[in-house]
């Protein structure tokens, strides 16, 4: 039987929020409406700010932007239905991520923090929410993250291939679905969120279209050597990380340790190497043989990055996730469309083989709306 979900996340990126509608049966998604709706300046401004020192950050400041993630959600989600001709009583479920301001898979206990109240999405919209997705799975050893592999292998396996997909947002990650075998996957490190931090630091705009800034400089090999002996890199999976970790002072540091000082373009070339370097390693450590990679997410738009990632991956296709379906801009909402299907069937959503939780475990809780109905099972 087929259903109606609504997908929504905002990235580690923090530009907005994404959204889309679709139905979901056994056998596949389908996304039949999108949108993407920008933060008000204001708003992320004050919600890079709490990321990028979240000890800082006192605990009303925090709940007073649990609640407004939370109406840009509900706001985001009218807007939906309003392109799409749905009415709140069309749609099964909402899964919604959520803001993503601090993940701690290393503190004791790990948790990972997602503003974006869900009980308040679920009141305003009258629709039943799927939320808090992550801290169930670090409940039980796992990481927490990443979560997409899941619906990777359910909208892009492939029984004669070996596929392999990054997504490459804020932080990227890597999913690689194997013809035979256990599905592995784990963040990569920095995907766009160095180049982010720096180019804000020298032009006006939000980011590096195409990663034409990026493609002026040159590689300095005495910064990209030092970005890579991070340990980070060299740990073994299961693992995840954040911008809380790969952050302005994280950069800074390694600037400060440089034997000369390079030019602004050279760092930005040199980040850019660092996330298509981290990548590529990353793959090569999952398995030999690899058929095709597919890039989602923000930086399958950057062709400075993905040419130097297929540039140190020279045997295999690097594409995107349109030749397998979905557009790259809405693969992670649509995995969390699908997440609130599997928990309203009850089913788990999680990896063991990804995140080293002890078991299979289903995710998220459910919010109900005013009304106290679940519509479907």
């Amino acid at each position: 039987m087929t259903h109606t979900y609504i997908g929504l996340i905002s990235g580690t990126s923090m530009d907005g929020i994404d959204a889309v509608l679709a139905t979901v049966n056994e056998q596949r998604l389908r996304i039949e409406h999108t949108l993407a709706r920008p933060y008000p300046a204001e708003l992320r401004g004050e919600l890079l700010a709490a990321a990028a020192k979240p000890g800082e950050t006192n605990i009303e400041v925090f709940g007073r932007l649990h609640g407004r993630v939370a109406r840009e959600f509900a706001a985001t989600v009218d807007a939906l239905l309003a392109g799409s001709g749905r009415k709140p009583s069309d749609i099964s479920a909402i899964g919604s991520h959520g803001q993503t301001v601090l993940h701690a898979p290393a503190a004791d206990p790990p948790f990972s923090l997602q503003l974006g109240d869900p009980g308040v999405i679920a009141a305003l919209t009258y629709i039943p929410v799927v939320g808090d997705f992550r801290n169930s799975d670090m409940a039980l050893g796992g990481e927490g993250a990443p979560l997409v592999p899941a619906f990777h292998a359910f909208a892009f396996g492939a029984a004669d291939a070996t596929r392999a997909l990054v997504n490459i947002g804020g932080i990227a990650n890597v999913t690689w679905l194997p013809a035979r075998g256990e599905i592995k996957g784990f963040d990569t490190g920095p995907g766009n969120t160095l180049l982010d931090e720096w180019y804000r630091r020298h032009h006006s705009e939000k980011f590096d279209e195409a990663g034409q800034w990026a493609a002026e400089g040159r590689v300095q090999d005495e910064l990209l050597t030092a970005c890579l002996a991070d340990p980070y890199f060299a740990a073994p999976p299961p693992k995840s990380t954040g911008t809380d970790y790969f952050c302005r002072a994280w950069l800074d540091r390694l600037l400060v340790e440089q034997t000369g000082r390079p030019e602004p373009p050279d760092v930005q070339a040199t980040l850019a190497e660092l996330s298509a370097a981290s990548i590529a390693d990353a793959i090569r450590s999952l398995g030999d043989t690899l058929d095709t990679l597919a890039v989602c997410g923000g930086g399958a738009h950057n062709t400075d990055l993905v040419t130097r990632l297929q540039r140190r991956l020279p045997d295999t296709r690097v594409d995107t996730t349109a030749s397998w379906g979905i557009e790259p801009d809405w693969v992670e909402a649509a995995a969390f469309a699908w997440l609130a299907h599997e928990r309203l069937a009850g089913r788990p959503g999680n990896v063991p083989s990804v995140t080293g939780a002890r078991h299979a475990t289903p995710l998220g809780g459910i919010y109900l709306p005013p009304d106290g109905g679940l519509r479907q099972m």
